[in-house]
């Protein structure tokens, strides 16, 4: 499998008023031909610069960026944009014209690349079709819901027929029904197209619905990269661990209190494995929080347990829960 991006080395600066400000910091990446993958990190942390280097929106101050191994940086205008028009993106904001229809919305970059009227009329159509909404081609963005203004706006993105799709925190502003609605659609278009789908996002529920790989970025830092359903099981960075975790709601019964993790998969997920530890090991633990949830059609679930005193009977049961196939990991409190 080909990589369709390959990042090396990649820095990038912006100077505002004469104070100098880090975006990306020697981020090191490839995006493989064909899947889904998702680019997470908290506001601010430098998820959309990067995106924004892939199609050369943004020149980076070092390193490269190659899109199917040719250095963006080295094509001729012409070149770069050809480049661009095998890259689409959709944004958070739709970025529909108000005063068109949704046809001619759709119909917008083949009349930018002078395809006859009659061809991007029959393409538009078959746009809409892969997104549902041919019966509102004659209707006006603002009588259509956040949903299908979004449909639009992927409809328009995929008429150019483009090898990659950007998704710059695209489903941000829609509820949870019609996120997930919009993310089956992508998969779908993913399946069915072949198309490269690369998502920017904050919500870890987005990468974790139909990412195939994720980057964790920090601070311009790629803190971790890995395929999701690893990244969940077991998170190597304190980034990865914040979004993939989240924050044990209840204290431990005294401070110095040892807590672990445990991180199930699987048919793991529907065992009894806090009964059976009872039953066979006569040790007890208590639960402070636990969450299941459906990553990559996989059951996945994590419990923050806290263990009793003795130093024995912690090895026990720690040892109890490896047996059996679970993740197990120390949490610590930061």
């Amino acid at each position: 499998m080909s990589n369709v991006f390959e990042l090396e080395h990649v820095s990038k600066t912006y100077v505002n008023e004469g104070k100098e400000f880090e975006a990306l910091k020697d981020v090191n990446l490839s995006v493989k031909e064909g899947e889904i993958f998702g680019i997470i990190g908290m506001s601010g942390a430098g998820k959309s610069t990067l995106v924004r280097t892939l199609n050369r929106l943004e020149k980076v101050n070092e390193g490269s960026v190659k899109f199917y191994d040719r250095d963006l940086a080295d094509l001729k205008p012409s070149e770069l944009r050809n480049v661009r028009h095998s890259i689409s993106m959709i944004f958070q904001s739709f970025n529909l014209v108000n005063q068109r229809s949704v046809i001619d919305n759709v119909m917008q970059p083949l009349r930018i690349a002078k395809v006859p009227r009659k061809e991007r009329n029959k393409i538009a159509l078959e746009m809409l079709k892969v997104v549902g909404l041919e019966e509102k081609k004659n209707a006006f963005p603002a009588r259509l819901s956040g949903g299908q203004r979004q449909r639009v706006a992927i409809a328009r993105a995929l008429a150019s027929d483009p090898k990659v799709l950007l998704c710059d925190e695209a489903t941000s502003a829609l509820d949870p029904k019609i996120t997930a609605e919009i993310l089956d659609l992508l998969k779908e278009i993913n399946k069915d197209r072949k198309l490269t789908i690369v998502i920017i996002t904050h919500e870890m529920a987005v990468v974790e619905k139909i990412c195939d790989r994720v980057a964790i970025i920090d601070d311009g830092r790629l803190e971790e990269v890995g395929e999701v359903k690893e990244v969940f099981r077991n998170p190597k960075s304190k980034a990865a661990r914040k979004l993939v975790f989240p924050s044990n709601p209840y204290d431990p019964s005294k401070p110095e209190s040892r807590l672990i993790r445990i991180v199930f998969d699987g048919l793991a997920a529907s065992e009894p494995f806090i009964a059976s530890l009872v039953e066979k090991t006569g040790k007890k633990v208590n639960i402070l929080s636990a969450n299941t949830k459906s990553v990559g059609g996989i059951g996945y679930g994590q419990m923050v347990l806290e263990l009793p005193e003795s130093g024995e009977d912690q090895k026990i049961i720690i040892d109890f829960f490896k047996e059996g196939g679970l993740s197990v990991s120390e949490v610590t409190r930061e």
